[in-house]
């Protein structure tokens, strides 16, 4: 199976922009755009106001990752680079987003609860981070009855 987006030609900081107006039309306070080394945009961090407070929320993509799964699923070797699996990742990221946004809009779910992962905390790490570290230790779980 192909990775999804993986012929696009749209350039990242088309889709970096749609990304900022979906982020923007529910109710980002601000978005900051990081790039690497090489100009290219690698993140996009967000201030995001609920009614639990304010939130700073980075959306981190990992262009490495998919220049794996291009090679192991066989794709043509033009798509085999890196400002390619760059175009990629953002795509895949805007649709994730706007998914996300369609859920917040059916008021199945909050902002929360689709961002948490990317939640910053005061230490500057994610939830997710924080996750990884151990340090949000989530148990083993339990039965829902």
């Amino acid at each position: 199976m192909a990775l999804l987006n993986y012929t696009t030609t749209v350039d990242a900081s088309r889709t970096v922009a749609q990304v900022q107006d979906i982020l923007r039309m529910h109710g980002a306070k601000s978005v900051l755009i990081e790039y690497d080394s090489e100009g290219l945009i690698k993140s996009v961090s967000f201030q995001a106001i609920t009614p639990r407070g304010e939130f700073a929320i980075r959306l981190p993509i990992d262009p490495a990752a998919v220049l794996l799964v291009l090679a192991r699923n066989n794709v043509p070797r033009k798509y085999q680079e890196k400002a390619q699996a760059v175009r990629i990742a953002w795509r895949i990221t805007k649709d994730w987003i706007e998914a996300q946004m369609a859920l917040l809009e059916t008021e199945m779910v909050d902002l929360e609860q689709i961002f948490l992962p990317y939640i910053g905390t005061k230490d500057g790490k994610t939830v997710y981070d924080k996750f990884l570290d151990n340090r949000l230790s989530l148990g083993a779980g339990g039965r829902h009855e």
